[in-house]
């Protein structure tokens, strides 16, 4: 629902100086300087800023359950923005793939998708992420096609070919699952993917000339799983401005040195450490190096990790910026991720005991709302 002018009484807010003992007040979607409207108690609450998620694919589940199960890509839209809401996501980008591995991560699927998220009403600010496979140079006029059309803001830059294994002529690893999906055979899948690998010479071209015209049109670039220095190296001299899941301290700190963005997952921190055995994002936190922690393949981390970090010790305000102002800058949104007057009303209301979201609202419209914070909301308009 959207919210009138309404001033929220007896939280703690999370100001840009720290939390605050301080009414907040809501007019016509946007945080408001003076008390506004009808006045509802949120005494034992916390309210922060909405989370900005830079990338989450998490959305994969919602749009593939059992077959049969979901009668339209819109269908799991409107579920994934509810798993959103109730986790406090007020701008989500949905990381899809734009990859020779076919189904959800092939091209055909990624214009459906787009499509689809153009037609269905998202509570949350919702955009897509293309994660191009920079070995599918033949495709590169179909991904700015794409972009161009549904007006993607951010690009990452992926290469997922098993070089070394198609450089020995030996049978990549799950060949036959990734054949399956793409609707072709295995020898098919191999053939495909023998011939980008072989013409791997020719994607250093081709790829500066697809970044210079995403460039052109305001697409942001980054680059996804950075090794090395060297890797940061090859990516910034394409524009590639923002680092995603760097896998060593060396990569990071190469973007960090430079005055690029370092993107990590939050599961990663909250799990203590990479599952893959990459550098562990608590670990680039503790040093000052990460500017966001996204989603990545689960929605409640974020919020999650936030106050794993504040139960450790960290500022609060310091914890909370890494999902939403931190990304809110890395995207160039400069309207949200604060709580400070003129800018959007994304809020996340949490309940100081546990911190279970009981409320979460999306440009001055509730999302999510739960507990005795929705019997308080119910009073207050009665």
């Amino acid at each position: 629902m959207t919210l009138p002018d309404v001033t929220f009484l007896g939280a703690r807010v999370l100001t840009p100086d720290g939390l605050a003992d301080t009414p907040l007040a809501l007019s016509r979607g946007l945080i408001a300087e003076a008390p506004a409207g009808v006045s509802v108690d949120a005494s034992g609450h916390l309210i922060l800023p909405g989370i900005v998620d830079i990338h989450g694919d998490g959305f994969e589940r919602h749009l593939a359950p059992r077959r049969g199960a979901l009668e339209s890509l819109s269908a799991g839209l409107a579920s994934l923005d509810a798993e959103l809401a109730a986790n406090g996501i007020t701008t989500a980008v949905l990381a899809q793939f734009f990859s020779w591995e076919g189904g959800m991560r092939g091209p055909d699927f990624a214009e459906r998708l787009a499509d689809a998220l153009a037609g269905t009403p998202m509570r949350a600010d919702t955009m897509l992420q293309l994660r191009l496979e920079t070995g599918m140079i033949g495709d590169f006029d179909r991904a700015l096609a794409l972009i161009g059309r549904a007006r993607i803001p951010y690009v990452v830059l992926n290469d997922h070919l098993p070089h070394r294994e198609l450089a020995e002529g030996r049978r990549p690893p799950r060949l036959s699952g990734q054949a399956l999906k793409a609707q072709r055979s295995p020898e098919a899948h191999w053939k495909l993917l023998q011939e980008m690998h072989d013409r791997r010479d020719e994607v250093p071209a081709a790829l500066a000339h697809f970044c210079a015209v995403a460039r052109q049109h305001g697409v942001l670039i980054g680059s996804h799983d950075d090794h090395t220095a060297e890797d940061r190296a090859r990516a910034r001299a394409l524009g590639a401005t923002l680092s995603e899941f760097p896998e060593t301290a060396e990569a990071a700190m190469a973007a960090r040195k430079a005055g690029e963005g370092v993107i990590m997952g939050a599961p990663n921190l909250v799990r203590g450490g990479s599952h893959a055995g990459k550098v562990a994002a608590g670990d680039l936190v503790a040093e000052g190096i990460v500017d966001a922690l996204a989603s990545d393949y689960h929605y409640p981390a974020p919020a999650r990790a936030a106050f794993r970090l504040a139960a450790d010790g960290m500022d609060l305000a310091r914890a909370w910026a890494l999902v939403s102002s931190g990304p809110a800058r890395l995207l160039g949104l400069s309207d949200r991720g604060r709580i400070v007057p003129g800018l959007r009303a994304d809020l996340v209301i949490v309940e100081e005991e546990g911190h279970r979201i009981a409320a979460t609202v999306a440009g001055g419209e509730v999302s999510f709302l739960a507990g005795p914070l929705a019997t308080r909301f119910l009073q207050a308009a009665t």
